[in-house]
């Protein structure tokens, strides 16, 4: 099992940096290959909405020439998806909405383009720091991506969300890091019964 983390906290020893630590330790130790893709070290522009992407049939298409095409190829070598990012005004960090609005060309479905999705049957989670009450700060975006997942035809495993309490020391707590390893946990369970199915 492949494992594509995509870190999207500009601070590279931040909240949820430190929150993913526990989680990809676990997913290792399960035997699970992983990938942690930090996006604070790169530049990715915000989608033009060319839709030229749409245009290019079984490949990616973005004209664009910057980091995002390596950070695709990560994307695609992965059986799961994991996005990472604090909450920021209840969503994705600037980091984060970028890769998601340039994944559009992975989604063949305008402009007359054949009907595809470049990652089918990969899986979905959502990995989240947040300040407020879960559901009220990571809310908004869990239903974001459950509904792109919808939209996609791709599984989604879901989010596991741990709120900033304390700073750094909320996510080094025994129930921060067991909350961390048992969503590793079924990640990993998920993607094997989705794979055997």
């Amino acid at each position: 099992m492949r494992v594509c983390v995509l870190m999207g906290s500009p601070r590279p020893k931040g909240n949820t940096a430190e929150l993913c630590k526990p989680f990809v330790a676990r997913l290792t130790e399960l035997g699970a290959e992983t990938e942690v893709v930090t996006l604070y070290d790169k530049h990715v522009a915000p989608c033009l909405g060319c839709y030229r992407c749409q245009r290019v049939p079984n490949a990616y298409g973005c004209p664009q020439a910057d980091d995002m095409a390596g950070i695709v190829d990560s994307i695609l070598k992965a059986d799961v998806l994991v996005f990472a990012t604090p909450i920021y005004t209840w969503q994705s960090t600037p980091q984060i909405k970028a890769v998601m609005d340039r994944m559009y060309g992975l989604n063949k479905f305008y402009c007359g383009a054949e009907r595809a999705v470049l990652n089918e049957g990969q899986s979905y989670a959502l990995l989240t720091t947040c300040g407020y009450d879960l559901d009220y700060g990571a809310g908004l975006l869990d239903e974001g991506i459950r509904r792109w997942c919808e939209h996609s035809g791709l599984p989604y495993i879901g989010m596991c969300a741990v709120r900033d309490e304390d700073d750094l020391a909320s996510f080094q707590t025994e129930e921060a890091i067991a909350t961390a390893r048992a969503f590793a946990e079924r990640v990993f369970r998920q993607e094997t019964e989705q794979a055997g199915a």
